[in-house]
């Protein structure tokens, strides 16, 4: 783990109503994002080919959060022009010595038990350092009600959890009726295999992290909001008899001098145009999510140059659906500003910025330092120090 600077000290004290199930904040993952579904712009809304997503550029990216300290790298979803997911995580992770990556996966796409063979030969790969994003989406060309959607994807994480806890797969649900044994599904990590990271706002989507997943990622917006929604996820995983982390994904723009993030910020959106801007967002599949719809509220209580509260700014959400706002300001600001998430109860942080590989040098450089780095997976000693006796690790052949 990195040597934390400035970073907030140990302490076991948390917002009223939230209870993290890592209760210190001594340490915090830091992530980056790799831009693997046409989503690298140097002005938003204006394509630019030395950005799109090949393999050549995006990988280029993953290499560099790395050397710069990341501890994981969510590889996104969606069906528009990009790479696969798992394709990308899988060509990726020879190349990867410390970092992990967040594979992004749609519940339904794949056999449950097959899916579960695929994370776990990829964190295999990965030797222990893959975390997996549920995604409870509608698959391109399917239109499910929500309820449907959920109850679906509950099934899928439940098998997983079997797959990757037990020694027989034995299940009878709605979706999904299985009986088969499990050793073609273990993965490298243990005690519960890969983490489940899940974000919606939904009373289902809710539902579905507070019953199922580890880490309950949310979208940019006021503290106060934030606040309450992991009060509530609190208490619905208590109901289970459970805790989660909680995690943000928010966009940066980091520079020396306030005057200039907030004209990197301006020079971000100087070519949109709103009708590009409008395509844009209705072309992703969770355009019309209800945490979307929250997203794009948080624009319409933002002042005339888009920040919604200090050094929160909306202007992102102009032309991306999903997480539209960005942390604008110098690193003493915006390290403020996540010690304050930190305090919260938040643990994990999904960063971003535009180009990624210009604005991931600029946050290696001013904000990782001063905080003390460590993966979720490893503070939940989920992964082993020695290869595992699974079938793809050092477990005998049968």
């Amino acid at each position: 783990m990195t040597t934390q600077t400035d970073g907030l000290a140990a302490s076991t004290s948390f917002d009223s109503g939230i209870v993290p199930r890592t209760s210190s904040p001594e340490v915090v993952e830091m992530s980056w994002f790799a831009p693997i579904c046409s989503d690298d712009f140097e002005f938003l809304g204006v394509p630019d080919s030395h950005l799109k997503s090949s393999w050549a550029h995006t990988s280029k990216i993953a290499l560099e959060a790395e050397r710069q300290g990341f501890n994981n790298m969510l590889c996104p979803s969606s069906y528009q022009v990009g790479q696969d997911t798992l394709t990308f995580a899988a060509g990726l992770a020879p190349q990867l010595k410390k970092m992990s990556l967040l594979a992004a996966i749609r519940c339904g796409e794949v056999h449950p038990a097959m899916l579960a063979r695929t994370l776990a030969s990829l964190d295999h790969m990965l030797e222990g350092r893959l975390t997996v994003n549920i995604i409870s989406s509608d698959l391109p060309g399917e239109t499910l009600d929500s309820k449907t959607r959920y109850a679906k994807s509950r099934e899928v994480c439940q098998i997983l959890r079997q797959c990757w806890t037990q020694e027989q797969i034995d299940f009878q649900g709605e979706f999904y009726k299985l009986n088969l044994p499990t050793n073609p599904c273990k993965p490298y990590q243990q005690n519960g295999g890969p983490l489940l990271y899940f974000g919606g706002l939904s009373p289902d989507a809710l539902d579905l992290c507070a019953r199922e997943c580890d880490v309950f990622l949310m979208w940019p917006e006021t503290e106060d909001r934030l606040r309450s929604h992991m009060q509530e996820m609190t208490r619905r995983a208590e109901t289970y008899g459970r805790r989660v982390d909680f995690g943000l994904r928010v966009h940066m723009i980091v520079r020396e001098t306030e005057a200039e993030a907030r004209a990197a910020a301006q020079r971000l959106v100087s070519k949109l145009d709103d009708d590009k801007g409008n395509e844009i967002r209705s072309r992703a599949l969770d355009s019309k999510s209800f945490g979307v719809a929250k997203q794009a509220e948080m624009r319409t209580i933002a002042d005339d140059e888009g920040f919604a509260e200090e050094f929160l700014w909306t202007g992102v959400g102009r032309a991306r659906s999903g997480c539209g706002c960005a942390l604008v300001g110098t690193p003493d600001q915006i390290v403020g500003k996540l010690n304050r998430y930190i305090s919260m109860g938040i643990r994990s942080f999904v960063l971003s910025g535009y180009p990624h590989f210009d604005e991931c040098g600029l946050v290696g450089k001013y904000i990782l330092p001063r905080f003390r780095r460590g993966k979720l997976a490893e503070l939940q000693n989920r992964i082993p120090a020695t290869p595992p006796n699974t079938p793809l690790g050092a477990g005998v052949r049968k």
